[in-house]
């Protein structure tokens, strides 16, 4: 048996006798009164009770509820409620920009936008209406004017469950957004459910949870793979789950977990704490990492937090629009060698077997071009997303024949491995912007994270961020010896650098701070 559908989720879970703990990192936005420590039974009743929440704000089946509050778990939680009625949420981030957020919503014109007081007036101080665009509004925290007050509701029975067909829309999760306004991603519950979620839930040695492990996870919880991690972490029953959405990693000492699954940016936040004694990671068997590139000295640092005798890292190369495209087992040898040229990191490595398939193109001609060649990487499988909300031309316009074009640019190895170059849009001829960011990362210790930006008749420049805000130019000038030609580096603090609500750099938004001008060497059709 496998999980079906995200409305039942929790009830399926209490059904089949899951015994799994969720411990939270701080109540939930929904219940702050319950506390941090969920059985599987408390989280179905607390999704039924969501469901009549959302019923009684006027939800019913076919509508689109948007979600748009800080960081946690429940935004799954409001998701399965949504999908109970037969609804499709559509969960946004709180990080994206007001004038973004409107954007989407009008895209969306959803039944009912669910939202917090502090959503509100961050967009009320930027002189952006987010309310105009659904019929209604409920705050979560409190009453607003013109919305309803989510106290109003609690209490509210529930309607019956409301089953749909696995074609038909589930959930519309958005891109990250680095290079403009984000997509809204459609999928059904055929493509995130049956072709993600189901097979996750499979019991593969060393990958999959274990009945005795501690799972820990500190990602987005509004991004697209909140919801199969959920559904495969806990059909798997573990022994405890732990949730951190605020980033803070006080939750680990007190549940040290086993396995992790983070953003990138908050194992670049936490790397840290690696070397403090009694570090938080160090029974971790299993490290995973899902939304972007991670660079060597990350990497290395975790796995040698650990105390177990062979930890391993699991990078996975994928897209909300994909699922994973690529996988590739990381060890403490294939990441020991120091300040290489070419770090192994940005070997991908292979398409996940029997389920996705991989070819890279001429960018002009859309033919096949030999192993070691780079270009566009395309691929097919039957885990894509079924349209881009209110851009089904854009949508469209990424099909070749079944292909599906990631906008990454790569290079297929001889031996049937995939090199990482950088984005479509953000490529530089000869070069890879995302290797020499590993390089000066790996070659520069002060340095917590390296963007290398792209200009036509400009040499690129790098932008470096370390925690005082300054660099060493002795260290620079021996790091960057046998690199290309790079301009100065521009040296930042971390929240001086514009990010996505997954930690990612904002790109076009750091070229006008540089003001570097909009133009790069790709041509960004397929972002």
């Amino acid at each position: 048996m496998k999980p079906s559908d995200l409305g039942t989720l929790f009830e399926d879970l209490v059904d089949r006798g899951v015994r799994t703990v969720a411990e939270l990192d701080r109540p939930l936005d929904i219940a702050p009164d319950f506390g941090t420590t969920y059985t599987m039974a408390d989280l179905a009743g607390l999704v039924r009770n969501a469901a009549g929440w959302l019923h009684a704000a006027g939800v019913g089946p076919g509508d689109r509820v948007a979600v748009v509050k800080e960081n946690h778990w429940d935004y799954v939680l409001l998701a399965a409620a949504a999908a109970r009625l037969g609804a499709v949420p559509a969960l946004l981030s709180d990080h994206l920009p007001p004038q973004t957020l409107q954007v989407l919503l009008k895209r969306l014109d959803p039944a009912l936008l669910v939202t917090s007081t502090g959503v509100l007036d961050n967009a009320r101080d930027d002189e952006t209406d987010l309310m105009g665009f659904g019929r209604r509004t409920l705050v979560l925290d409190g009453r607003y004017p013109g919305a309803i007050d989510l106290a109003a509701l609690r209490g509210t029975r529930p309607p019956g469950f409301v089953r749909r067909a696995p074609d038909a829309p589930l959930i519309i999760n958005h891109t990250s957004g680095t290079t403009g306004t984000p997509k809204l991603v459609l999928h059904t519950a055929e493509t995130l459910i049956h072709q993600l979620a189901a097979r996750e839930a499979q019991r593969v040695p060393v990958l999959s949870s274990r009945s005795c492990d501690t799972v820990a996870s500190a990602i987005a919880y509004c991004h697209g793979r909140a919801v199969p991690w959920t559904m495969s972490v806990l059909w798997l029953a573990p022994e405890k789950v732990v949730v951190i959405g605020s980033g803070s990693p006080e939750a680990l000492f007190t549940h040290r977990p086993t396995t992790v699954e983070a953003l990138p940016s908050v194992y670049v936040r936490w790397q840290g704490l690696t070397r403090v004694p009694g570090n938080p990671f160090e029974d971790v068997r299993l490290y995973v990492s899902t939304f972007d590139a991670m660079h060597p000295p990350t990497v290395r640092a975790f796995l040698g937090a650990s105390r177990r005798r062979h930890p391993l890292w699991v990078q996975v190369w994928g897209q909300t629009e994909t699922g994973p495209m690529t996988f590739r087992f990381l060890t403490r040898r294939s990441v020991a060698s120091r300040a290489d040229r070419h770090p192994t990191t940005r070997n991908l490595g292979r398409p996940v077997p029997g389920r996705t398939r991989l070819k890279v193109v001429d960018p002009r001609t859309f033919q096949e071009v030999p192993a070691g060649r780079p270009g566009l990487v395309l691929v097919r499988t039957s885990a894509r997303c079924v349209d881009y909300v209110g851009e089904s031309e854009r949508y469209t316009a990424k099909l070749s024949g079944g292909w599906w074009n990631s906008g990454d640019v790569g290079v297929r190895t001889r031996t049937g491995s995939y090199l990482l170059l950088d984005r479509e849009v953000d490529v530089i001829p000869g070069q890879s912007c995302v290797e020499l960011e590993d390089v000066i990362e790996d070659r520069v210790p002060s340095v917590v994270e390296c963007v290398v930006l792209g200009t036509p008749g400009q040499l690129p420049v790098p932008v470096v961020v370390t925690t005082t805000g300054a660099l060493d130019p002795a260290e620079w000038t021996a790091a960057v010896r046998d690199l290309p030609a790079l301009a100065d580096p521009v040296v930042f603090t971390w929240d001086r650098v514009p990010r996505t609500g997954t930690g990612k750099v904002r790109r076009m938004e750091l070229r006008a701070l540089l003001h570097r001008g909009p133009a790069t060497f790709g041509t960004g059709h397929w972002t």
